[in-house]
């Protein structure tokens, strides 16, 4: 295939970027799509670096008043592996309730994961989960998983198996209970269906 030629000034707005990482992702590694336009779209470039660092090029072929030529160019099959950040400073500060400190968002992931923080003593009421399995691994604080063969301590560096299905609470220690989930990607996210009146948030 060969490098694609597409003037983004005859597309309607809101059917810009999907239709340009339609025909990237279709591209192989050395071809490139290259862009008309009337501005710099700076905003295309910070979605490729937020969602393809380092699997894309970015070259100006003409960067005049009104006139813009990019050539974007894939330069790896899939999207690199890449670091998100860092759970330490995630759980750095204090929560005042049940809050969900990160999750991830990438468009066609195969996994949901999110970093759950409960303050001291907070509580995530009874539930059932879903139809996914989740791993749970408790990166600060302690708390207890309550399940309906007993509660079970959980502390810094256990992991925790959640079956689809079970039925499932969180009550946090005195230091609080921060823990990170992975679960199978699903649409719409799993959400806590609560067997009881407490607050629920996502698991």
């Amino acid at each position: 295939m060969a490098d694609v030629e597409l003037d983004v000034r005859e597309i309607p707005k809101p059917a810009r970027h999907p239709k340009i990482f339609g025909i990237f992702d279709s591209l192989d590694v050395g071809e490139a799509v290259i862009l008309t336009n009337d501005h710099d779209p700076r905003h295309l470039h910070d979605e490729f670096e937020a969602k393809l660092p380092g699997g894309y090029g970015w070259d100006y072929e003409i960067r005049e008043k009104r006139n813009y030529r990019i050539r974007i160019s894939k330069t790896t099959a899939a999207a690199p592996p890449r670091k998100l950040g860092n759970t330490a400073d995630l759980t750095a500060n204090e929560v005042d309730a049940a809050d969900v400190a990160w999750k991830l968002d990438f468009d066609n992931r195969g996994l949901d994961s999110n970093l759950i923080r409960l303050a001291p003593g907070g509580s995530i009421g009874k539930h059932k989960g879903g139809e996914v399995d989740v791993l749970i691994h408790v990166i600060a604080g302690s708390g207890t998983l309550g399940t309906e063969a007993g509660d079970v301590d959980a502390v810094v560096g256990d992991l925790l198996w959640l079956p689809n299905g079970s039925e499932r609470s969180f009550t946090a220690g005195p230091d609080g209970f921060s823990y990170l989930t992975v679960h199978t990607h699903r649409e719409p996210s799993l959400t806590i269906e609560p067997l009881s009146l407490r607050p629920a948030a996502t698991s």
